[in-house]
Formats: structure tokens, C-alpha cells, sequence
């Protein structure tokens, strides 16, 4: 007969060894569609993609705003408000009196993720590869640094090409962060995309197209993470994120939910215990119109249109509250923004926009007839253009048809600048927080004529091909400037011109929302666009 006993033995044995198994299973593989508990790891969902992490070719808002995590600039923004302050740097910087030599001290004692000491030779080359490995955002800092050197261990000069005064804003755009020269080389068309060795509060353990991992870096020289990493993981749609975010399966949403499902977030906050933070934005959403092509050639023509365009109904109406009206390139955000088409054209203006087209020589019988391009890749823009065009019909009848065109948005940013469009629907994300920013990429022109109009320049790559003598002495000016209240006063003019001449109609500033799970603390939500993840902590 068996042996019972030993067959007993066995079967307790081998249930032992599965529930040790099971249990080790646990530990070795984390379930990262639901967030850790405790104070350990964040959970951070989007539906953002990336497409690389080197700081030298990364452009776009989210890209961005993890490169901010990782990596360490010789400026950034004190958390809440839009004041430069020093990171890597130790003060700002001492310019020449020329405007053209900028020189800062720097910090000592930080470390890259992989050990290699920070210094002012370091800080050089990152720059030097910025600038000359060719990458996207490259020109940023090549068509204005003359010269980076290290003039001390601890202390970086950069010499410019021409008199910039808001260089240390620029400083703080997220790809001139300082990278491990161990790591790295100044190489034209070199690039790593699933790797970034900085010095900021978390490194890179994880690259993937499905998950990003961020570990907190335990030899930070600043205030360290409050949690210990970051998860990031991509989903493949807003209802997918939604979704994640009401079940629980993620700490964090951010970038980007449908309108409605902003909406519904909003009004379950008080029963579902979720924080949501709302900021006013930096990016803005404007009409280009191409003063080349008829009948937008007539300033008459360009101030009717400004005159019936209607802001509080696409803020009611289509977005749902989620937009605010703008009346100037220049977004509320910032201190030099003055509400000029606010004050001289107001909002759906009837009486205004027919006395502009009559005495441009329209009528009932001889109405104003012009094409309003959008992008057909986004519905939001879709549902603004069919909007204005309805509200320009109930107010005006006739007399103004606008005829609406759509295109993909890749093929519109190539044709842009050979005045294809006569008017399109566009949208801006600074790569600096600074005024001239919201200026000179739309009205500098560096090759044009009154009569010819800008044949080379910003305003013709955005399709207007406005040229203003006068607007372009003012941005340099403004360039020169260092006081703030005389480079306040150059901008109030600068945004009285665009109101006058109308190359550009603003009509709404976006809004950013973050969604916090309850007992998630140390939420934030920057007017860069960024979160700041090392404020994050769980309860």
C-alpha cells in the first residue's frame, strides 16, 4: 500500500512552495495600471506622446515638462508665479553694458545621474551641443549665442551675437539643461532619444512606448523628491485616460481629456473627493491673415472681421468655460499684456464690423467674401470656425460669407509660408515665458518692403507677410531695453500697432488642468505648462 504519510508530506510541500512563488510573483512584477499606496510611487497618466528625451532635439509641452523633472537650467521659474530665479546658476546673470556678455556663477557641488561632477566646462559643452548638434530647437540658441565659455570652474560667460534682454528667460527653456558630458557628444545629427543624464531630481530607469520610469536621484544637490518616483504611462486616448483616472488606476491626469470629460471631472470632484487644479495657460489661439491675398489686403476688411469675432460665445458655447478670451498676442499671464482689440473692437460688434465694410465698398449687394481655414486634425478648431462663421451670419446676414476650408495640420505649417491661405486658425506654445516671445515670432520682418510686403521673416513663416518699419524698430528696441518698465512701454506699443494694422486676430488664451486623486499632496500646476513632480506626495 502507499505510503499515506509521505503523500501528505508532499501535498503541503508543493501548496508552500505556490503560495511562495505566488507571493514572490507579487513582489518581483508591480501592477503598474493601479497607483502604488503609501508614500512610495506616483502614477502620472496622458495621453501625450514623446518621440525622443535628448534635450537637444525635444520640442513640444510635454516633452518639456518632463525634461524639467530630470534635468537642472542655469534659470528657472519660482514655483507659482513667473519670477526667474537661479537653479544651477547661483544669481543672475552681470551683463555688459554692450548687452552682449552675460556672466553667472555656479552652483558647486551637484553631480550628474551618472557621477560625473558639474561644472562651468560641463554647463559649456551642454550648450555647445545644443547649439551645434542641429536638433529641433536648435536655432533658438544659434541664431542669438556668439560664444559659450567657462571662464572659472564655477563660472559660464556667454557672449551674444546681438543684444537680447530676455537671453536668462531663454535660458530656461527646458532643453538647455545641462547634460553629462560623459554621456553625450557634440556631434551634428547626434542624438539619444531613450536617454537623458542630467542633474535634476529624478533620473530615467525606464524608457518606454508605453511607460516612462523616473526614480527619485538619492544625490540631488537640492530639496529631494517627496515621493520615491515617478511612473508615466501613455494612454492611447482621452477616454481611455478618463476612464483610468475615475477607477483609480492612475494618481494623475494630465494632458489631455476631451472638453466634456473635463467637464464631468469638474462637477464629481465633491462627491468622488478628486482635487482639480485649473490655470490659466501660456499657449494662445489666433487668426493669421494674409495681407498678400485679397480681399485681406484692405485694412478695412481685416478690421471687420476683428470687429464681429465673438470670444465669450466660443467660451460659453464650444469649450465650455475651459478658454479665456483674448484680446492681444500677448497672453493675461504676463505683466505687459494690454487688451487692445478688446478696447477698439470689442466683441461681435455689428455697427463696427458693417461700418468697416462699407467703407471698404461692401454691401448687401457686394458682400465681403473670404475663405477661414482651419485644421481638419482638430475638432476643436472645427467646432470654433463653424461657430464664428454661424455668429458672423446672425449678426451681419449677407453681408459677410465666410467660406470654410479645412486641411491636415502637417501640410499647413509647409504652405504656410508660400500665401496659400487667405486666413487660418492657428495656435502658439512659447519656448520662452517672456513678452517678446509673443511678438517677434509673429510681426518681425528681416526682408520686406511697405509695398512688397515680408518676403522673408516671422511674419511670412506664420502666412500673414505683414511688414511694419516701425514694428520692427520697436522689437529691437525692446531687445536692447534692460529696464523693465521701458521694455513694458515698447510692448504696449508693439501691441497698439498689431491692433492697428490687424495682421493677427487673438481670440482665446488656453486653460490647464491636472487631476489629483484624493490624499494625493503637493499638487501644482505651473503657467509654463509644467508639474513639478517633486512636490507630489501620497497622505
Amino acid at each position: 500500500m502507499p505510503d499515506t504519510r509521505s503523500r501528505f508530506a508532499t501535498h503541503i510541500l508543493l501548496f508552500c512552495f505556490c503560495c511562495l512563488l505566488a507571493v514572490s510573483c507579487q513582489r518581483s512584477v508591480p501592477i503598474l495600471n493601479a497607483p502604488t499606496t503609501g508614500s512610495e510611487r506616483i502614477t502620472l497618466g496622458t495621453t501625450s506622446t514623446i518621440n525622443t528625451l535628448d534635450p537637444a532635439d525635444a520640442y513640444g509641452t510635454f516633452p518639456s515638462s518632463l525634461l524639467y523633472n530630470l534635468s537642472d537650467r542655469l534659470y528657472t521659474y519660482k514655483l507659482g508665479t513667473t519670477e526667474l530665479e537661479p537653479q544651477l546658476a547661483t544669481a543672475l546673470p552681470t551683463v555688459s553694458a554692450n548687452g552682449l556678455t552675460y556672466t553667472m556663477p555656479l552652483r558647486r557641488g551637484v553631480v550628474f545621474h551618472d557621477g560625473t561632477p558639474f561644472n562651468a566646462k560641463a554647463m559649456a559643452f551642454s550648450l555647445d551641443r545644443f547649439i551645434q548638434n542641429g536638433g529641433a530647437p536648435s536655432s533658438l540658441l544659434s541664431s542669438l549665442v556668439a560664444t559659450v565659455k567657462p571662464t572659472a570652474d564655477d563660472e559660464l560667460t556667454i557672449t551674444l551675437k546681438k543684444p537680447f534682454a530676455a537671453f536668462p528667460s531663454l535660458l530656461a527653456f527646458s532643453g538647455a539643461c545641462a547634460v553629462s558630458p560623459q554621456a553625450y557628444e557634440i556631434k551634428p545629427g547626434s542624438f539619444k532619444p531613450e536617454t537623458l543624464v542630467g542633474t535634476g531630481p529624478y533620473k530615467l530607469v525606464k524608457y518606454g512606448t508605453d511607460l516612462l520610469r523616473f526614480d527619485a536621484f538619492d544625490r540631488y544637490w537640492g530639496k529631494k523628491p517627496a515621493n520615491t518616483g515617478i511612473d508615466i504611462q501613455f494612454f492611447s486616448s482621452p477616454a481611455n485616460l478618463y476612464n483610468a483616472f475615475r477607477t483609480g488606476a492612475v494618481d494623475v491626469a494630465y494632458q489631455s481629456l476631451a472638453l466634456d470629460q473635463v467637464r464631468n471631472l469638474q462637477q464629481g470632484a465633491a462627491v468622488g473627493g478628486w482635487q482639480v487644479l485649473e490655470k490659466t495657460g501660456s499657449g494662445i489661439n489666433y487668426l493669421t491673415l494674409n495681407l498678400k491675398s485679397p480681399p485681406l489686403d484692405q485694412l478695412e476688411v481685416r478690421q471687420a472681421i476683428a470687429a464681429i469675432m465673438d470670444r465669450p460665445l466660443l467660451q460659453s458655447r464650444i469649450f465650455l468655460g475651459q478658454i479665456d478670451p483674448l484680446y492681444s498676442l500677448i497672453p493675461t499671464t504676463l505683466a505687459e499684456q494690454k487688451p487692445v482689440f478688446k478696447a477698439q473692437y470689442g466683441d461681435s460688434d455689428r455697427g463696427k464690423a458693417t461700418a468697416f465694410l462699407t467703407k471698404a465698398g461692401y454691401s448687401a449687394t457686394k458682400p465681403l467674401k473670404v475663405e477661414f481655414w482651419y485644421r481638419s486634425n482638430f475638432i476643436n478648431d472645427q467646432l470654433a470656425a463653424i461657430t464664428l462663421r454661424a455668429a458672423a451670419k446672425k449678426r451681419l446676414g449677407g453681408l459677410m460669407q465666410i467660406d470654410l476650408k479645412s486641411i491636415e495640420s502637417t501640410t499647413a505649417y509647409k504652405n504656410l509660408d508660400k500665401g496659400v491661405y487667405p486666413m487660418f486658425l492657428l495656435d502658439w506654445t512659447p519656448d520662452f515665458l517672456d513678452a517678446d516671445n509673443y511678438i517677434q515670432p509673429f510681426i518681425e520682418c528681416t526682408k520686406g518692403s511697405a509695398a512688397e510686403g515680408c518676403t522673408e521673416g516671422s511674419s511670412a513663416l506664420q502666412g500673414s507677410f505683414y511688414y511694419s518699419d516701425r514694428a520692427n524698430k520697436l522689437i529691437d528696441q525692446s531687445r536692447k531695453a534692460q529696464s523693465p518698465e521701458a521694455r513694458k512701454q515698447l510692448f504696449a506699443e508693439l501691441q497698439d500697432l498689431t491692433a492697428q494694422d490687424v495682421p493677427f486676430i487673438p481670440l482665446w488664451q488656453n486653460k490647464d488642468y491636472l487631476f489629483v486623486q484624493k490624499g494625493l499632496q503637493g499638487a501644482s500646476l505651473e503657467v509654463t505648462q509644467k508639474v513639478p513632480f517633486w512636490t507630489l506626495r501620497k497622505a
